[in-house]
């Protein structure tokens, strides 16, 4: 009896935003992280909906390219200004669209949730999380602070569904 082998898991994750919004995509092997690739996404200032449009296109090119299944996305958190909080909203809701229309199962993450996973932290600050990635994901340097915070949701979201693994191994 041939069995199939199983699927390697690959995720998008997303950390987005009006300027900058980092992507970037990780797979497991077995209990080996894997970096595929990571980016930064500057956007041009001008009209929002412009912009909006730009990340929508090189969001949809990236997924292209890499084929992820599962995109992990950071949640809205509370911003102290309402205006910032609004775009972010849009820039999430692009991804969101992005992923779904190229048919991406979309999970969101709490930002705490990301960097106790990744750090063992909630409220670890940027430069812990990019060094994190780094070792982690054995890269030679840190990636930019967007694509690093991007690559951590991906992990996060690795480890969530290794451990969903693990529990329905158990109950079987």
């Amino acid at each position: 009896m041939k069995t199939s082998s199983p699927i390697v898991p690959r995720v998008l994750g997303l950390d987005p935003g009006s300027q900058t919004t980092g992507v970037g995509i990780v797979e497991q092997h077995g209990t080996q992280l894997v970096w595929i690739a990571h980016e930064a996404i500057r956007l041009p200032k001008g009209d929002l909906g412009e912009r909006l449009h730009v990340l929508y296109k090189r969001l949809v090119e990236f997924i292209v390219q890499y084929h992820p299944t599962v995109m992990a996305i950071e949640k809205v958190f509370l911003a102290k200004n309402p205006q910032s909080a609004l775009v972010l909203g849009h820039a999430r809701g692009v991804a969101m669209l992005a992923a779904v229309n190229n048919g991406l199962e979309v999970q969101e993450l709490a930002a705490t949730e990301i960097k106790k996973s990744i750090v063992g932290r909630g409220r670890a600050d940027k430069k812990q999380v990019q060094h994190m990635v780094r070792v982690l994901l054995s890269l030679r340097e840190n990636p930019q602070e967007d694509a690093a915070d991007a690559l951590a949701a991906a992990i996060c979201q690795l480890h969530m569904m290794q451990m969903q693994r693990t529990i329905q191994g158990a109950l079987a």
